[in-house]
Parts: C-alpha cells; sequence; structure tokens
C-alpha cells in the first residue's frame, strides 16, 4: 500500500478507488467463504460463488461443481445453494426441488435440517468477526501493543510545547497525584499550563516541571470534516479559537464546545501563523452514559509522549483483536441505540463513497493504517448482516427462529412478503448512506 501512496501522477483510480476493491473484495470474499465453507462441511452444495454482482466478467467451475465468478458491479456478493431459486437463500425454489433425484434432495439447503441452513447463514458474519480478530491480533504481535505502565516510550516535539520527559522515565505521580498507568497519566496532565512530576530516571526519583502532555497540536484530520475542509492538516498547532488561546487540547476542546459559531482558529504551521474559519459538526460521541452528539472540528491529538511498547504472546495477542473486534461493534451498537432512541442523528451514517475516501486516506497512511481499516469494516459488515432485517443474514436467522418455535417454516407467501420488504429496506438506506456521503463531499 505504501506503493500507491508514491504513485500521485496515477490520481484517484490508484489512491481511492483500487484501495476501496481491495477493503471490499476481501472482507466480501470472507462473508461468503464463511457461508461456502460451513454449507459444504454441512453437506450442503453450492452452485455459485460470487464476487460482485451483474455481468461476469470471468469464471471457472471446480472439481466439486461451484462456479467461482467475478462479476462487474463489485458492492458485494452472494453464494447460491443448490434449491435455492436466488442468491441470497430467501425461498426454495420448489418444482426443483420436487424434480431432483434423491441424492441432490440430500446436498439442497431447503431440505437441510434447521440448525445446518443456521450454521449456514451464520457463518458469514462470524467469519467477518473472526477476520478483524486475526488482523488486529496480527498488528499486536507484528507492531506491539502500548504497556500500560507510566512509563515514557517516546517523545515528540511540537513547536512551543517542549517537554523535560525522556524515553525511559517512569512517570510516578502528576501535581502529588499518583500515576498508575499512562492513560492516567495522560490525563492528570491534559488541562492546566504547567505540571510538576515526580519521575524515576535511571534508577534515581527526581522532580520535573512540565507542560500539558497533550498539547493543542493536530495528530490526525478526519475526512470530509470540519478542519479538513478548512485546509487543517496534522501538525498544526491550533494557537487559539476566536481570540481565546488555548494551551492544552482539553483547551481547544472546551472552546469548541462554548464559543458561538463559526469558529476562527489561529493556526500555526512551520512557523507561520494564520487565521481559518469553520462551523463545527455535531457528531455522535460516546460517553460512559451512552451518546452524546458534540459539536466537533474533526482533529485528534498529538500527544508529547507515548508508551513503551511490547510485543504480547500468542493468547494475548488474540484476546487484543477480540477486544478491538468488540470495541467496533459495541460503538456501532451504541450509535445505532441512540439513534432509534431519538439521542442521535443519521447525519454521520456513511456509504460506499465514504468508505472509499477512508480506504484511500489509509492506503496512504501505510500497510498497518490499511489493515486496520479492513478490519474495522469487515466487524462493521459482520454486524450489519446481523440485524434482524429480511434478505440479511439476520432476517433468515429470525425466520429460523421462527421455525424453531412453530415447528414449521413461515408460509412461501409471507416468507417473499416480509423478504421484499426487507429489499427495499436496504436499498432505501444504501440510498440514504450515499446521500450523506455526497452531502458531505
Amino acid at each position: 500500500m505504501d506503493a500507491i501512496a508514491q504513485i500521485p501522477l496515477l490520481g484517484p483510480l490508484l489512491t481511492t478507488v483500487i484501495p476501496f476493491l481491495i477493503v471490499l473484495g476481501i472482507v466480501v470474499f470472507v462473508h461468503e467463504y464463511g457461508h461456502y465453507i460451513v454449507g459444504r462441511w454441512c453437506g450442503i452444495h453450492a452452485e455459485v460463488f460470487s464476487i460482485g454482482f451483474g455481468k461476469e466478467l470471468f469464471a471457472w467451475v471446480d472439481r466439486r461443481g461451484t462456479r467461482w465468478r467475478v462479476a462487474a458491479l463489485p458492492l458485494g456478493g452472494y453464494v447460491r445453494f443448490l434449491g435455492d431459486s436466488d442468491p441470497a437463500s430467501a425461498r426454495p425454489d420448489n418444482p426443483a426441488l420436487a424434480a431432483m433425484s434423491d441424492e441432490d434432495r440430500r446436498r439442497a439447503f431447503p431440505a437441510a435440517p434447521l440448525w445446518k441452513r443456521a450454521a449456514t447463514v451464520a457463518a458469514g458474519p462470524v467469519f467477518n468477526f473472526l477476520l478483524s480478530i486475526v488482523i488486529f491480533a496480527g498488528m499486536a504481535l507484528t507492531l506491539g501493543v502500548g504497556d500500560e505502565r507510566p512509563v515514557i516510550g517516546q517523545t515528540f516535539e511540537v513547536p512551543g510545547h517542549p517537554t523535560a520527559l525522556r524515553p525511559g522515565d517512569e512517570v510516578l505521580a502528576v501535581d502529588g497525584r499518583p500515576a498508575t498507568d499512562f492513560s492516567d497519566l495522560l490525563e492528570l496532565a491534559s488541562e492546566g499550563e504547567r505540571h510538576r512530576l515526580l519521575v524515576r530516571r535511571d534508577g534515581a526519583t527526581i522532580e520535573l516541571e512540565t507542560g500539558p502532555l497533550l498539547p493543542p497540536a493536530v495528530g490526525g484530520v478526519a475526512s470530509g470534516g470540519p478542519a479538513d475542509k478548512a485546509g487543517i492538516a496534522p501538525g498544526d498547532v491550533i494557537r487559539a479559537v476566536n481570540g481565546v488561546p488555548a494551551s492544552s487540547f482539553a483547551d481547544l476542546q472546551k472552546a469548541v464546545r462554548e464559543a458561538t459559531p463559526p469558529l476562527t482558529l489561529t493556526i500555526e504551521r512551520e512557523g507561520r501563523v494564520f487565521d481559518v474559519a469553520l462551523e463545527p459538526q455535531l457528531t455522535p460521541t460516546p460517553t460512559a452514559d451512552g451518546i452524546e452528539m458534540r459539536p466537533l472540528i474533526g482533529v485528534t491529538a498529538a500527544p508529547l509522549v507515548a508508551p513503551m511498547t511490547r510485543t504480547p504472546g500468542p493468547l494475548e495477542a488474540l484476546a487484543f483483536g477480540a477486544t478491538r473486534t468488540w470495541s467496533v461493534i459495541d460503538g456501532s451498537l451504541r450509535y445505532v441505540a441512540a439513534i432509534i432512541g431519538g439521542e442521535a442523528d443519521s447525519s454521520s451514517l456513511g456509504g460506499p463513497i465514504r468508505i472509499a475516501s477512508m480506504s484511500g486516506e489509509a492506503a496512504e497512511a501505510g500497510l498497518p493504517s490499511f489493515l486496520g481499516m479492513i478490519g474495522m469494516i469487515s466487524a462493521s459488515i459482520g454486524l450489519i448482516n446481523l440485524f434482524p432485517i429480511p434478505a440479511l443474514d439476520g432476517g433468515h436467522l429470525l425466520f429460523y427462529a421462527i421455525e424453531a418455535v412453530r415447528g414449521r417454516p413461515l408460509s412461501d407467501r409471507l416468507a417473499e412478503a416480509a423478504t421484499g420488504i426487507g429489499i427495499a429496506l436496504v436499498i432505501l438506506l444504501m440510498i440514504f448512506v450515499t446521500y450523506n456521503d455526497l452531502a458531505g463531499m
């Protein structure tokens, strides 16, 4: 992926479209392969495995008789099992089933026991979650994880914000308050202009004085956000908001919340000082009590210090991967719950255009960022597919749960009507998120 960032002359085809196709292709393939392989383990024959929809670009047939195809519209995929009347496995092809031999009927999806059908359908989202776990675990094994101890691993330079700390320093207390872990250290030293630190350095305990460890410097800029549109870039230092000086990132956050828009930010960049104007955007933000709509400008902090890193063992790396995957799922669920409860609006829901933009930016940032993007999208796609909407995997699982309780499946007429409604809802959702993408450009 780093090579893509080095060929800007080839334009958006390489920097946006190709990374997007790679992300979507991997996530879709793993999802559909989950359906395919678990179905095969259950003795169900897959007639077609398709990446993409529409016109077939190329295909081949394997020794089991499954046709593997790549189609022109790469926004999804499907596995069509023997006995299905459509690619979504929404309803059985009853005339075809009646004409099948006994051997073929045993391999047909509609004739499989309920638990086998449910396992085959659930496997798609489960494989997406497994992909996320493996990616995040692999990143932990290769890049390491941050040590929780309040020990300095790296220091960074931000103009006008020097720090007295050095790599290897262990911070014992900030302004007389114990620093039990690295997050404690950043929180305790995030506000105010000066802090007294008790530090263990080279076996001796010393006292130091430093400014806030989270200065009002920009570490990252959200694509399409107010700061991005205003031309703010990573490395910029925001000196004031509407003329009110900001000595720390906490000051900046408070000023953005309290100032009357539009905001005028005083920016320092490579020795130059200039003003930019922007409008904060109300954004759903996770809090201890749920989701809260806050005015944000779309920047992240640039800490002056970073923790030590260590290489975890395989089991710890898997636990780290599972935790990261769950954080994506949990954040998504909380946002959806906040929308339903009226605590957040849906303007932050993104579609293919936003995913493409994010994929391009992640590719330019390097392989670790790009892999993290794949892990995040895979977990999100897995979760979306579990929503109990007919036409999605979660809708099929809901039908199977009803079948298990009733002792028989829903009638064809009711199942077809519910599936039609589900497809309409999915199409409307795609239109809505695409509108959000275009409105945010």
